[in-house]
């Protein structure tokens, strides 16, 4: 039988919304049954499978089932980005929070920062990071920078690192950026373009969950960009994934969530410096 003439039952959706809860921290509330619906009614098809109820005795128990998670991943989560997304983030964190983090206000030391983007979709925020991040560094001599660029899908994460982007998308950078970090196809009609070879050798990509009890990183950052990811965790969950995330950034350094995301009746070691901006105490543990 066709898939597409199936209807995903309560239940059904009740088994899955649970595995997608536990396994990612995505809550998955009854409004969201025909969206699940239609995005599992393509991965069927594309593995002949008869049913809901068979394709999650397949995701479960089947011998590719380690596989078919990360299948099941990439399509049950959902991807928005754009490159300078709130803008006043990115004017912030050279205006003010690079200067406060910088440990010679004289510029006369040399400087390395390390910043986390988590939760980096198809890369556009983290390649909007490393332009800016450039560009601080033509402004103060000696600075230089790393970035780690995280997210849970394969998917998007191929993307990101790819790094091309159709041209339409690229609408809200700046000329003069896009002419130091943007490169296009000689085909004119080609409507692509690629981030230079410079700022790609600065971002490492690698596949995270935030559900992980640890996440395997050993560094500290000096910043961390983790905007509209909380919006799909329950307040327990943001709790518990920020105090992980802390624990990964440095005393006094920044986190950015999105304009959409609070940390109201949070028990988190953070500070708020201005809208959806925190700064971990100095002294923090």
């Amino acid at each position: 039988m066709d898939p597409s003439s199936f209807e995903l039952s309560r239940q059904e959706f009740g088994h899955f919304a649970r595995l997608i809860t536990e396994r990612l921290g995505i809550r998955m509330p009854d409004i969201k049954l025909t969206m699940l619906q239609g995005r599992l009614t393509r991965r069927i098809r594309e593995l002949r499978l008869s049913s809901f109820q068979e394709y999650l005795e397949y995701l479960l128990r089947s011998p590719n089932s380690e596989q078919e998670y990360v299948n099941f991943v990439d399509v049950v989560t959902t991807n928005k980005t754009d490159f300078f997304r709130e803008p006043e983030h990115f004017e912030y964190l050279v205006g003010r929070a690079l200067p406060a983090l910088d440990p010679d206000p004289s510029f006369r030391r040399p400087w390395r920062a390390k910043v986390w983007c988590a939760g980096c979709s198809s890369g556009e925020e983290a390649w909007t990071l490393a332009m800016v991040l450039g560009e601080y560094a033509g402004a103060r001599p000696g600075f230089d920078f790393a970035m780690l660029a995280t997210d849970i899908s394969t998917r998007v994460l191929a993307r990101a690192r790819e790094a091309i982007y159709p041209r339409a998308l690229i609408e809200p950078v700046p000329p003069a950026l896009r002419k130091n970090y943007l490169l296009s196809s000689r085909d004119r009609s080609c409507n692509l373009v690629r981030i230079v070879p410079r700022l790609r050798g600065r971002v490492a990509f690698r596949r995270l969950n935030f559900m992980d009890r640890t996440y395997g990183i050993e560094e500290s950052y000096a910043v961390i960009f983790f905007r509209n990811v909380m919006i799909y965790f329950d307040k327990p969950t943001q709790e518990a994934v920020l105090r992980k995330l802390c624990q990964h950034l440095q005393p006094g350094g920044y986190l950015f969530v999105s304009h959409s995301e609070s940390l109201v009746g949070l028990d988190v070691p953070l500070r708020q410096q201005a809208t959806s901006i925190f700064r971990k105490a100095a002294q923090s543990k």
